[in-house]
């Protein structure tokens, strides 16, 4: 008896090819997908519902497409979704943190989406006090997350800052900490950092406007008249962020207005609001700096006299301009100084070099630091309200360490672990193993690699190699349960340190941006020859991943060296570069011109983004398979761009590999909320990678080794 045929695959959506050209510099490009950037994109932001009906149903299309396409995957994504929740604590509680008569933590309950914000009175934990129960807050929301919660310093009021689009145009809210009851209007379209007055009555915050941009900050009493508002600061360039924070002895609000090279630092003080911000430096080319204050002196981190990897400088209060910065400490070449904090008796910053941090405290004019012994962690300082404590809280945690939380004596020199993260299902670290090994790139520099496999892992092996590279964003080297899952099954995880982080320092940055950014790229294919040289993988055996802006990276990766590749995931991803980059209208092409260059009014930068975009650069050649990602109320990586990037993909790619488009048609740049949800997304991406690799090596992949279900 013959065997029965099996079921067609299902025709993909094809888009309709709708010709543009553009002409710039002399340069003419066809763009047959412009129509999918729907030209009110505006209000889908808010209002996803609104889309354009034929884009609408595209996407949906694609959506459909792709859930035909991994039906068979449903047991293997449930799987992976139950494993990962296995390790994930069904009722968690953050380290309170204590603030005078009060200690304030976020708790996980079981069967909630969402952390559930509480206090409780300061030594009495039995008498807790439930602030903001974000669970039932969300009912009937398609989409929901809090971006902020602050208590006022009287403890009376709580201040919620709600997104329930995916847009981040966020909702604020004040409550009476005790009844629950709102007070006062609503605040719609603002930033998600608000700042309390010293007065627990007004607060300062960051409106938006129609394109997404900052717009002015505003100290304003929620139950007094819009209209009594007082305009504390008006951000006249589209170019530049906003941001709000307060020094830890919450004597001032503080107000950064900041493009990726420059700052300047405005002080409002908390008891006087109504006096107005006072500029700590006008504006100047590259300098960049941020403040701390104690007993009338400025603390400045900056990168001022050419200082590239920072140091601390001091100013006086009263005349804090940067004439009156004088050098307080300087870490050695090559060490970047990448955050710091004062407190009333001593002063602790995080000190990077060659891709590791360290933490340093200096106390009574000595400086100590705080030692670690692993190939690749990551330790950061977590802030607290204490500035009066002796303790310094910081995180440690590896790619087989669970987060652990830490308060250390400064002056007993003592660390007490307030809380290790739990993994119930089951967690051995020396069932793994930890390498940092180093690629050689194409120029001779030395890019680090952080490698996590099984402890009898045999090579070589499939891979998933994970790389961002931009923004001087340094690529953490921590512990995340999920991707135990892949490793588990055989795999060898890998972190990319490429050019455009800041692992090894400011420079690091600089080599990866603007006339430079190809070394982004070409760094991650010298990681993926390397690792197949080594043994580690073979080429054809690799994944990678990336998100929003790593999806230059793994797009252009994928034009250039498919042969290497088996799968490529990419969520978000900022890929159709030029376009973007000549469309001044969107929210962040302004800004970004600092970190990719204006292609608008510079012929260079309009060539180099040319050669790199992955839009711009897909080939008739056959790809890996791919599973693409994106989300309509996207203000950041706008959703036509990965849906563009498939289209022309479906239309000149040569193979009959897998490709695929998933887009959150209710939610934005972060994807789903919950953590619930989080987790089935990652599922699905690690069926997709596992599902590719079964295709081409028999199916092998799709189950755990034997060791990993001892181990756990």
């Amino acid at each position: 008896m013959s065997e029965p045929s099996r079921p067609a695959s299902p025709k993909p959506p094809r888009a309709r090819r709708v010709p543009v050209v553009h002409e710039l510099h002399g340069h003419s490009r066809t763009d047959e997908y412009a129509w999918l950037r729907a030209d009110n994109w505006r209000e889908a932001l808010r209002d996803p519902t609104c889309l354009d009906a034929e884009i609408r149903e595209y996407l949906q299309a694609e959506n459909d497409y792709t859930e035909a396409m991994t039906e068979s995957s449903a047991a293997l994504r449930d799987e992976l979704y139950a494993e990962m929740r296995g390790r994930m604590p069904e009722d968690d509680c953050s380290v309170p943190d204590v603030d005078g008569d009060y200690a304030y933590y976020a708790k996980q309950v079981k069967g909630g989406e969402y952390a559930v914000y509480c206090r409780h009175p300061s030594g009495k934990p039995e008498a807790e006090e439930l602030l903001f129960d974000t669970n039932a807050e969300a009912r009937g929301c398609a989409y929901f997350h809090v971006g902020s919660v602050s208590h006022s310093p009287d403890h009376s009021r709580i201040a919620c800052c709600v997104d329930t689009q995916g847009a981040e145009f966020y909702r604020l809210e004040v409550r009476d900490a005790r009844t629950g009851k709102v007070i006062g209007e609503p605040i719609e379209h603002v930033q998600a950092d608000v700042e309390w007055a010293a007065d627990s009555r007004r607060l300062a915050y960051v409106s938006l406007d129609d394109e997404h941009r900052a717009d002015k900050v505003w100290l304003r009493a929620p139950d007094a008249p819009a209209d009594e508002a007082l305009a504390l600061y008006e951000n006249r360039e589209p170019n530049f962020f906003v941001s709000l924070d307060k020094t830890r002895n919450k004597r001032f609000i503080v107000i950064s207005s900041h493009d990726h090279t420059s700052d300047e630092v405005r002080l409002v003080s908390a008891e006087t609001p109504d006096a107005g911000a006072t500029l700590v430096h006008a504006r100047e080319e590259d300098l960049e700096y941020a403040v701390e204050e104690r007993d009338g002196v400025l603390y400045i981190r900056t990168n001022a006299d050419g200082c590239e990897d920072y140091k601390i400088m001091t100013a006086p209060l009263a005349t804090p301009g940067r004439e009156h910065w004088s050098d307080r400490l300087t870490p050695p070449a090559g060490v970047m100084l990448e955050d710091f904090m004062v407190a009333r008796n001593f002063i602790a910053h995080v000190e990077r070099e060659d891709g590791l941090p360290r933490l340093v405290v200096t106390r009574d004019g000595e400086a100590h630091t705080i030692a670690f012994e692993q190939a690749a962690y990551e330790a950061r300082i977590v802030p607290t309200s204490g500035y009066d404590d002796e303790c310094l809280r910081f995180q440690f945690t590896s790619p087989v360490t669970p987060l652990e939380i830490y308060d250390y004596d400064t002056a007993a020199r003592e660390r007490e672990l307030r809380k290790a993260q739990a993994v119930p299902s089951g967690h051995d670290p020396s069932a793994y193993r930890v390498e940092r090994m180093y690629a050689t790139a194409a120029d001779g520099e030395r890019v680090p690699v952080t490698l996590v496999r099984k402890a009898d892992a045999t090579a070589p092996a499939p891979t998933l190699v994970y790389g961002y590279g931009a923004y001087g964003y340094a690529l953490p080297a921590r512990f995340t349960a999920p991707r135990l899952s892949l490793v588990d099954r055989g795999f060898t995880y890998a972190l990319a340190h490429v050019r455009g982080g800041k692992e090894k320092g400011q420079a690091w940055y600089r080599a990866g941006k603007l006339e430079h950014k190809a070394n982004t790229i070409t760094d991650f294919i010298a990681v993926l020859e390397h690792l197949c040289e080594r043994g580690v993988s073979q080429p054809g055996r690799i994944a990678i991943q990336g998100a929003s802006a790593g999806g230059i990276l793994v797009g252009a990766v994928a034009n250039r060296r498919p042969d290497l590749l088996r799968a490529v995931v990419a969520d978000v991803p900022f890929v159709d570069v030029l376009n973007t980059m000549c469309d001044a209208e969107l929210p962040l092409t302004p800004p970004e011109w600092r970190e990719w260059g204006n292609p608008l009014t510079d012929a260079a930068a309009h060539q180099r983004i040319a050669a790199y975009s992955p839009y711009d650069n897909i080939k008739r050649q056959a790809y890996p398979d791919m599973l693409v990602t994106a989300g309509v109320s996207d203000p950041r990586v706008t959703y036509w761009e990965p849906a563009k990037w498939v289209a022309r993909l479906r239309e000149l790619r040569t193979d009959d590999g897998v490709l695929l488009l998933k887009t959150n048609m209710e939610a934005g740049h972060a994807g789903a909320a919950g953590r619930y949800e989080t987790l089935r997304e990652t599922a699905f991406a690690y069926a997709f990678v596992l599902q590719s690799f079964a295709r081409d090596l028999g199916g092998a992949l799709a189950e755990k080794t034997e060791e990993s279900d001892q181990a756990h």
